[in-house]
């Protein structure tokens, strides 16, 4: 398969996977960000029948599915990228399976070839939640055979036929090429992806700005608490001179 093939069989596999969990049932995507998972996440949102939750951390996001799933009886998809981030989503995946909660659990991988041979940030993530996840697959490199899309789109569908006969959680790992995230939106999504790293720079502002603001309100708050101990530096009969709570935001303005 040549260069140019690639992130044509890349979009074209990921989006039949995709659709298919849509139709299937799958309305809810809870994604983590992540490099090799970025093709999964933006056919995710460019899907007119699936909703997209973005969290920062993973652990987080797998409660935040596990109570989706719980809350509206049905499967709910969680999604990120290779390596550790995907033993974060443990603790859920537990709860998920003795609470008989539908999970999907996607997460993307490196290629057969990149497997155990000591590339930066990887782990065995085949069947990584063992007993705990009730199927698991190791799906194919994406490729433009329809044969391979077919088997694609019956890996998906199967997923919601699997969990209505087994309530849990069911893990699929994808085998997903570290391909330009830009470049794979530009051929296969829409022409101009400057608008979008545009509305994402302004998000992650937004929360930085939030983030700040929250954390001063709770340094001031913690500044004025009164300790009134014995000899403790708001103690009324103490001249002692209260000690001023840092935080990382204060050596940005040093």
């Amino acid at each position: 398969m040549t260069i140019i093939e690639k992130p044509q069989a890349l979009g074209a596999s990921v989006g039949a996977f995709v659709d298919e969990l849509v139709r299937a049932g799958v309305r809810h995507f809870c994604v983590c960000p992540g490099s090799r998972s970025t093709p999964l996440a933006l056919t995710i949102a460019r899907h007119p029948g699936a909703k997209l939750w973005m969290h920062l951390d993973e652990r987080s996001a797998g409660f935040f599915a596990l109570g989706l799933a719980k809350a509206g009886r049905a499967p709910v998809a969680l999604i990120c990228t290779s390596g550790t981030a995907a033993a974060n989503f443990l603790p859920a995946v537990v709860e998920a399976f003795y609470a008989r909660v539908p999970l999907v659990v996607l997460t993307a991988d490196r290629p057969h070839e990149l497997r155990d041979v000591g590339a930066p940030q990887t782990i065995d993530q085949v069947n990584l939640f063992g007993s705990h996840a009730k199927w698991f697959v190791d799906l194919a490199e994406p490729d433009t055979a329809p044969d391979l899309l077919r088997y694609v789109r019956t890996v998906a569908g199967t997923a919601q036929e699997q969990l209505s006969k087994e309530l849990g959680p069911g893990f699929e790992d994808l085998d997903l090429r570290d391909l330009n995230p830009k470049a794979f939106v530009q051929k296969h999504l829409m022409d101009d992806v400057d608008p979008i790293i545009a509305d994402v720079k302004s998000e992650i502002t937004d929360v930085g700005s939030t983030v700040r603001g929250s954390s001063n309100e709770v340094t001031a708050a913690i500044n004025g608490a009164k300790d009134v101990s014995p000899g403790g530096p708001h103690d009324l009969m103490s001249d002692a001179t209260p000690t001023r709570v840092m935080t990382p935001f204060d050596a940005e303005a040093t």
